[in-house]
């Protein structure tokens, strides 16, 4: 999925992978159970970084704190260790313990030896608030729902007002789940690096597609003020390149220049974490061996790995404005789609420029 076109003045000239979501790297499946009623929007999203067993095999793994504004689990762990060992559960902030507790039974389910014969594991679950559409309070989140997007994991799935999604805002309209991808060649050797995001943040008016100040401009129709920024981004970056905790921190740190390629400036209430993984380079759980060799990929090519990254964030974000649909919150007030605002728009007072760039995301004009 992704966007309809290749991203318009793309900051690296990598081909998507053939979804263009993050599934495109080998053994990354993403599942959502999504819960809609009449006062509830909120639900589960799942990433199973590999379908074997991770608390044998665990990945090599970094998280970033852009801004700390956020309630997740499992990061200092994973900062500490370089490792990560169960899926990554992403729901609402008053999900994090359902998430966590359903995941260590996922967990548990699947070894036998946790906390008996060897150590307890590490449930990474990360959250953004969507309070102002779902009715938070209710706690609807049960960890039936957690297993249900576990257990439904594929690899061509939905974008936008989905799973984590439903209840979230971006740029004060519809936002959600966003995904992208780039395939990097290496070596004579095709790799895949991709990202989903949970977008959740920033204020209409700094709102920009390629070049154009689009959300001034539906904040200028629509009269809306320039809100403070209280929303979230998590953004998951998963890639089959050898690469250590080191090298993925450095690529979590990248996360934060595709999300302010759209407008956001990462403000004072807004969480943004960063977590990414690499499918290569297992660690044993149980191992023999005192000593191990890896491959990694050297500094001296790791510019392109920026790139990428940088370029699959951003068009991850906006990729989950676009497919977000409009939805009616809790108290019943409308939350417009990115699309459904600026038809409305541009049906009241046209604008050249918004239709050149809805040419440019492949929509067509307004009207």
């Amino acid at each position: 999925m992704g966007l309809i076109k290749p991203l318009y003045d793309d900051i690296c000239d990598m081909p998507s992978g053939t979804n263009n979501l993050i599934t495109d790297v080998p053994g990354v499946t993403v599942g959502h159970c999504t819960i809609r009623t009449e006062t509830l929007k909120t639900g589960v999203t799942a990433i199973l970084p590999q379908q074997d067993n991770l608390f044998l095999h665990k990945l090599p793994a970094a998280a970033h704190v852009i801004n700390g504004f956020g309630k997740s689990a499992g990061l200092i762990q994973i900062n500490e260790l370089g490792s990560l060992e169960t899926p990554i559960v992403l729901t609402n902030t008053f999900g994090v313990g359902t998430g966590f507790n359903a995941l260590v039974r996922y967990m548990l389910n699947q070894n036998k030896d946790i906390g008996d014969t060897t150590g307890t594991v590490n449930p990474v679950v990360m959250e953004c608030n969507d309070g102002r559409i779902n009715d938070i309070r209710a706690m609807a989140i049960t960890e039936d729902h957690v297993q249900q997007a576990l257990t439904g994991t594929k690899t061509n799935f939905v974008e936008g007002a989905v799973g984590a999604g439903t209840g979230m805002c971006c740029y004060q309209l519809k936002g959600g789940i966003g995904s992208a991808s780039r395939q990097i060649v290496v070596d004579d050797k095709t790799f895949m690096l991709g990202a989903l995001v949970l977008s959740n943040f920033g204020s209409l008016p700094d709102l920009e597609f390629y070049g154009c100040r689009i959300g001034s401009k539906l904040a200028t129709f629509a009269q809306s003020e320039k809100a403070s920024e209280k929303g979230s981004i998590i953004v998951i970056i998963a890639t089959d390149l050898p690469l250590d905790h080191r090298q993925l921190t450095r690529i979590c740190k990248r996360a934060s220049v595709g999300i302010t390629r759209t407008g956001a400036f990462i403000g004072n209430g807004s969480g943004e974490i960063a977590l990414a993984f690499s499918t290569a380079n297992r660690i044993a759980h149980y191992s023999d061996h005192q000593l191990s060799t890896k491959t990694t990929i050297s500094e001296n090519q790791i510019d392109r790995l920026f790139r990428a990254t940088v370029s699959v964030v951003e068009e991850s974000v906006l990729s989950s404005l676009l497919h977000a649909e409009t939805t009616i919150d809790h108290n019943g007030h409308s939350h417009k789609s990115f699309l459904d605002a600026v038809r409305d728009m541009q049906k009241a007072q046209p604008d050249p420029e918004v239709d050149v760039l809805l040419e440019r995301l492949g929509v067509g004009k307004a009207i």
